[in-house]
C-alpha cells in the first residue's frame, strides 16, 4: 500500500489552500511524492535538520523522476566531485564492501557480480549518473527467463544495494532501481518430519558402521532436533558456549549477526553428556565436527523410504513438539532467537495449537 502523507512545513510552492485542505500526498518512490488533487510530484527531502517540499510542477512521471536528480543534486545530496564515477568503478566499490558479509552472503553477490560482468552490454566506462531504470530492467530480463523467483529476487536485490552505495557515495541522488519490485514467492511445500521420525533418522544415521563421520553426522543431526538449532549457529558453537553450570548454550547467527542464549533442555542433556566424554566440548575447539549434514540426510531418508527432509526441517520439528506440548509462541520464539515477540512463529504455527486442542478436547467426550 502507497504511504499518504500530509507534509510537516508546506511550502510556498504547496498547492493552494482548498487543494490542500481535500488532497493528500502520496509516496511513489524515494523523496518523489504525488498530490492527490492537482496530481503533481513534489520532490521531499532533508536539507540540514529541515524538511523540504518542493513541486517539480508536472504532472507526468517520467519528466518528474528527471526533474528530481536536479533538485536532490542542487539540493546536496550529489556530491560533484563523485558525479564521474563510472559502473566499473562502483562495482568495485561494492566488491569490497562485501566483507563485511558471511561466507554464503558474500558468494551468492560475487556470483551476480560476475554475471553483471558478462552480461551487461552497455559497457563499464559509462557513468552511473546516466544510467537508467529502463536500461537495468533490459538488462535483467532475460535472467528473468531462466531463473526462479526465489533467485531472481536475489538478483534484484543485489541490483538495489548496488545503486544504493551509489546513493550513499553522492555519486546519484536516487537510484535507479529504487522501484524495482520483488517476485512473490510461491509458499513452498516445507515437509517435517514427525518426532519418531527425527529419531529414526539419527538412529539410521549413526548406524553406518564403516563410515568415519556417522558419529559427527549423528551429533550434530541430533542436536539440530532437539535443540531447534540451524547449520549456521551449530558451526558457531565453541566448547565455552556450552555452559553446563548455568545449563545454557550460547548461540550466534552470522547472518543477523545477533547472538542469544537457550536452555540445555532436559532432552539435550544425554546427548550433551556423551558428547563431553567423547572430547569434543572443550575451550576453544568447535563442538561440531561436521557443518552440513545433507549428504547423510539424503542416505538415511533413503534407506528409511521417508520423504527427503532438508536440515531446516529439524528446527521446525523442535517447534512443532514445542507447541504440542503447550509452550507459548513467546518463549518458542526467545529460543529462536527472535526478537517479534512470538508472533512469526504465531503466524506459521498457529494452525497446530487449534489442532491439538481439538485434539485435547476429544479426551473430554
Amino acid at each position: 500500500m502507497k504511504e499518504q502523507i500530509q507534509p510537516e512545513n508546506p511550502s510556498s510552492a504547496e498547492p493552494q489552500s482548498e487543494h490542500y485542505r481535500k488532497g493528500k500526498f502520496t509516496k511513489v518512490a524515494d523523496y518523489l511524492y504525488r498530490y492527490s488533487t492537482t496530481k503533481v510530484y513534489y520532490a521531499v527531502y532533508r536539507h540540514g535538520k529541515k524538511m523540504v517540499w518542493r513541486s517539480l510542477k508536472t504532472t507526468d512521471r517520467e519528466m518528474a523522476s528527471r526533474f528530481l536528480k536536479d533538485v536532490l543534486a542542487s539540493a546536496g545530496h550529489v556530491d560533484p566531485r563523485n558525479q564521474g564515477m563510472t559502473l566499473g568503478e562502483l562495482i568495485k566499490l561494492y566488491e569490497q564492501s562485501l566483507d563485511q558479509h558471511d561466507t554464503k552472503t558474500k558468494a551468492s553477490r560475487t556470483s551476480f557480480l560476475k554475471q553483471l560482468k558478462k552480461t551487461w552490454k552497455k559497457g563499464f566506462n559509462v557513468p552511473v549518473k546516466d544510467i537508467t531504470a529502463a536500461q537495468v530492467e533490459l538488462w535483467l530480463a532475460p535472467h528473468r527467463q531462466r531463473m526462479k523467483k526465489v533467485s531472481f529476487n536475489e538478483y534484484i536485490r543485489v541490483v538495489k544495494h548496488l545503486f544504493d552505495l551509489a546513493v550513499k557515495s553522492k555519486v546519484i541522488g536516487i537510484s535507479p532501481a529504487v522501484e524495482f519490485k520483488f517476485l512473490k514467492k510461491e509458499d513452498p511445500e516445507r515437509i517435517t518430519p514427525t518426532w519418531e521420525q527425527f529419531a529414526a533418522i539419527v538412529a539410521a544415521i549413526r548406524s553406518q558402521r564403516f563410515s568415519a563421520e556417522a558419529a559427527d553426522s549423528g551429533d550434530l543431526v541430533e542436536f539440530m532436533g532437539l535443540a531447534g538449532v540451524g547449520t549456521a549457529e551449530c558451526g558457531n558453537i565453541l566448547g565455552e558456549h556450552v555452559d553446563f553450570q548455568n545449563e545454557v548454550i550460547t548461540l550466534y547467527r552470522t547472518k543477523t549477526d545477533t547472538g542469544y542464549r537457550i536452555p540445555i533442555f532436559p532432552q539435550l542433556k544425554d546427548l550433551l553428556k556423551r558428547m563431553a566424554d567423547r572430547g569434543r566440548i572443550k575451550r576453544g575447539e568447535k563442538v561440531f565436527k561436521v557443518y552440513d549434514p545433507k549428504k547423510c540426510l539424503i542416505q538415511a531418508c533413503k534407506r528409511l523410504d521417508f520423504p527427503h527432509f532438508s536440515p531446516r526441517a529439524f528446527r521446525r520439528c523442535f517447534i512443532t513438539r514445542a507447541v504440542e506440548k503447550g509452550v507459548d509462541f513467546k518463549t518458542i520464539a526467545s529460543w529462536q532467537g527472535h526478537k517479534d515477540g512470538g508472533v512469526l512463529i504465531a503466524k506459521t504455527y498457529s494452525h497446530l495449537r487449534s489442532e491439538h486442542s481439538k485434539s485435547m478436547a476429544q479426551k473430554l467426550a
